[in-house]
């Protein structure tokens, strides 16, 4: 492997490590907090960076880059493989940033929700009840104006907290 090619790799490689970063923690890597275009964004750069040196190492390699000639010929193919490159890692790293996603639930949303008895409610304490919320099964502290069992239905009719509701049978208990 020529000297050419292993500095290539060195550059990709350290591309590569800046994506990972970025990845793990993108709030590591801003020093300072300037307003940059996109294109000068941390997933542009590390794209642009990698795609660059891995080009250029592969592109080296087949040419035997041993001359001056060769390797600009190597770092030239290495930059018109990093420009798409980069120009993806914007778009990409663009469309997840937008992304719509859904509201997240508040305790509200639990009001008139449908559930289960898990742990029996006692006439002067709370017990546990599994409702679904978003489509997730979740469990909170349930309070009622009389004992139910565990396995009873319930209705959820009030949310005093983020994890206890107040709750109603759904069908009367003999």
């Amino acid at each position: 492997m020529d000297a050419a090619t292993v500095v290539f790799l060195l550059i990709g490689g350290a591309g590569a490590l800046v994506l990972a970063l970025s990845l793990v923690g993108a709030e590591l890597l801003h020093l300072a907090h300037l307003d940059l275009p996109d294109f000068f964004s941390v997933e542009a750069v590390a794209g642009f960076v990698g795609a660059l040196g891995f080009a250029g190492a592969i592109t080296s390699e087949l040419l035997g880059a041993r001359t001056p000639g060769a390797i600009t010929v190597a770092a030239g193919v290495g930059v018109l493989a990093a420009l798409p490159t980069a120009y993806l890692a914007v778009r990409l790293s663009r469309a997840a940033r937008d992304m719509r996603t859904d509201a997240t639930p508040t305790r509200a949303d639990l009001v008139g929700t449908l559930g289960v008895v898990v742990t029996p409610i006692t006439a002067t304490g709370y017990g546990e009840v599994r409702v679904r919320l978003g489509g997730h099964p979740i469990k909170v502290y349930a309070k009622a104006d009389r004992p139910l069992p565990a396995g009873a239905e319930i209705f959820v009719v009030e949310a005093p907290s983020e994890t206890s509701v107040v709750v109603e049978p759904v069908h009367p208990l003999s």
